[in-house]
């Protein structure tokens, strides 16, 4: 378990608090049975369909792409004219922000956790728990250590990213897509956004 500010954190705590804490954590989707694959790494999704799915302003997404917060990994801006296109982790960055600055974390923590996220492969990515106590944010990277922190009393609030990600999914599913190329018309467009569809279908039949 790592607390975004690189301090290790150990919990002690009884066997009867750490079998509520589980339950606790069961309860609230924070543990990790997730198996989710990545989109093209070519296909994006221009600012505004970004900030539909994300729940953000154009505002937020254009101050946090200025100051190094999110930027667009699939076509950043170049000059007057040129769409930015964001990726599918980056949507799922701009989302954990928003549940983040929603649950009173300050933009200093949110900064030092996304620059750790940031870091990790997309399969890392759902298997992280971000769990606070209003102040820090700390990783967990199993169930062991989402209990103990549970468990501790630190972690007031827990986000799963493999919630997210299939959230994300889901919004996304009915969104245009753009190829990193700039082709937005025809195949490449309609197949990412039918895999899309295709995946929210499939987890929504079992």
């Amino acid at each position: 378990m790592t607390r975004t500010g690189d301090t290790d954190l150990t919990a002690q705590s009884t066997s009867e608090a750490r079998a509520e804490a589980a339950i606790t954590a069961g309860v609230q989707g924070l543990l990790f049975e997730d198996d989710l694959r990545p989109m093209p790494a070519d296909v994006g999704f221009r600012g505004p369909t970004a900030c539909s799915a994300a729940g953000i302003t154009y505002r937020q997404l254009d101050y946090w792409a200025r100051t190094g917060l999110v930027s667009p990994s699939v076509r950043p801006a170049t000059g007057s004219g040129t769409q930015r296109l964001y990726g599918f982790r980056d949507v799922l960055l701009l989302k954990v922000i928003k549940r983040l600055l929603d649950a009173g974390i300050s933009l200093q923590q949110i900064r030092t956790a996304i620059a750790h996220l940031s870091k990790r492969g997309i399969d890392d990515l759902t298997q992280i728990t971000l769990m606070s106590d209003g102040a820090s944010v700390y990783m967990c990277t199993s169930p062991d250590e989402v209990i103990d922190l549970l468990a501790g009393g630190q972690g007031v609030f827990g986000i799963a990213l493999g919630g997210v990600w299939r959230e994300v999914e889901g919004s996304l599913s009915e969104l245009p897509t753009e190829r990193a190329d700039g082709h937005a018309d025809g195949e490449g467009e309609s197949h990412a956004s039918d895999e899309l569809a295709a995946r929210r279908r499939a987890r929504m039949t079992g």
